[in-house]
């Protein structure tokens, strides 16, 4: 294994997930299981720590730059769903770039502090999570239900809440039933929840792109600080809790920064994007830590490699600094042009090609895996459907995430 091979498989990492983070509706998952559907071929001339790190690059630029079309186009996954509402709305004031750089601060922050943590986590983590790992379903319930407390101004909301949070987790029990991958069924619900939702929203009000302001530079401050921590801190939580994704972390350091997605956008984005790239590689580092990988990339790699040491992990570190150095620039140039580009184009046509963009991918999918294609529809309508709710009752779309708690309780529960 030579040290040029290592930079090639970064930098064709990083080029990949560029081209993943800046497409919609194409999550690094899908780029993930080609690769390891083809590593029995690709292992055959290239060691198995190239193969690693290419996964790695690919995973970390993608958790960076995937919040670029999320600002701007409002087409999320799961990591980036709570940031459409916060972002669509620094959009609408011109304040896109703002958003794209706080983005890319907490992106960079979140691997830099993971990896000060790391000492601290090769200790702590082990017996810890073997203490709480029995408690998990309740720790689940528990933290929804602060989420819903927390998120709601009264008690209609609060019943809005419960009855998004109990409804988007029976489609998602549902959805794990049905003859068909997790992946596309995740998707088709995301797409639905998120997605078209949010952009059949913004078609009916026929707005515009407005002007967006071009940020030099981006002050780093006492509060970008704190969302740092905040989201650094909820991505090791993250990787206790099954069925919490970043959505639900994002939440968490919302309230360990004492900041939120209505009162303080920028801030609300800079800890979910910290906790997005840090928990690129900290699901990664809890192959070593705990012996359980936290990601499809990081499950993907553990398949690869066998024997993971404390070598791999430096190695690992290594290429997760490069990988986001690079994606940072790349962040800043790409928003920086398309918020020029964009401004001023009829927002309603931009959501509606990318709405049939983002159902046409579905489908392929669900083509490409023979899903059934009736099921898919009437799981997309569906969750389109539900999706709109909160924008009509003023209910966070974060209670949807259900679809991802309720399975996992049931599961810890034996159900």
């Amino acid at each position: 294994m030579g040290i040029i091979e290592i930079l090639f498989a970064c930098l064709l990492g990083v080029i990949t997930g560029a081209l993943t983070g800046l497409i919609p509706g194409i999550h690094v998952n899908t780029v993930g299981a080609f690769i390891f559907a083809a590593s029995g071929q690709i292992l055959g001339f290239l060691p198995e720590e190239v193969l690693a790190v290419f996964l790695l690059s690919v995973s970390v630029t993608h958790a960076l730059l995937e919040f670029i079309p999320s600002t701007l186009l409002g087409v999320p996954d799961e990591a980036t769903a709570l940031s459409v509402l916060p972002g669509h709305r620094m959009v609408l004031e011109g304040r896109a770039g703002e958003a794209i750089r706080a983005a890319t601060v907490g992106g960079v922050g979140g691997i830099l502090l993971t990896i000060i943590l790391l000492p601290f986590l090769l200790l702590a983590l082990p017996p810890l999570y073997g203490f709480i790992r029995p408690h998990i379903w309740l720790i689940l319930i528990l933290v929804s239900g602060y989420m819903m407390l927390k998120l709601s101004r009264n008690f209609e909301t609060l019943l809005w809440a419960v009855i998004l949070f109990l409804f988007s987790g029976a489609m998602g029990w549902i959805i794990f039933q049905a003859p068909i991958s997790p992946g596309l069924g995740l998707m088709t619900l995301f797409t639905g929840f998120f997605g078209l939702s949010t952009m059949t929203y913004s078609f009916s009000s026929g707005s515009y792109l407005p002007e967006q302001e071009i940020e030099p530079f981006t002050e780093f401050d006492g509060a970008t600080a704190r969302s740092v921590l905040a989201g650094g801190l909820a991505s090791i939580l993250l990787g206790f809790l099954p069925g919490f994704g970043p959505a639900q972390g994002g939440m968490i350091a919302c309230s360990l920064t004492g900041s939120g997605g209505e009162d303080s956008p920028g801030d609300f984005i800079t800890a979910l994007s910290c906790l997005n790239t840090s928990d690129a590689l900290f699901s990664l580092l809890t192959l070593y830590i705990i012996g359980n990988p936290r990601s499809g990339i990081a499950v993907y790699i553990s398949q690869i490699m066998q024997d993971i040491d404390a070598g791999h992990i430096f190695l690992f570190i290594s290429a997760s600094l490069l990988a986001v150095s690079l994606a940072a620039v790349i962040s800043i140039r790409a928003g920086d042009y398309l918020c020029t580009n964009l401004s001023g184009i009829n927002y309603g046509k931009i959501s509606l090609v990318v709405m049939l963009f983002m159902t046409a991918s579905v489908f392929v999918f669900a083509v490409m895996e023979g899903a059934s294609i009736p099921f898919i529809f009437l799981t997309l309508i569906a969750s389109t459907s539900f999706g709109l709710i909160p924008h009509c009752t003023g209910t966070s779309k974060s209670h949807l995430m259900g679809v991802l708690v309720i399975p996992a309780v049931a599961v810890y529960m034996g159900i």
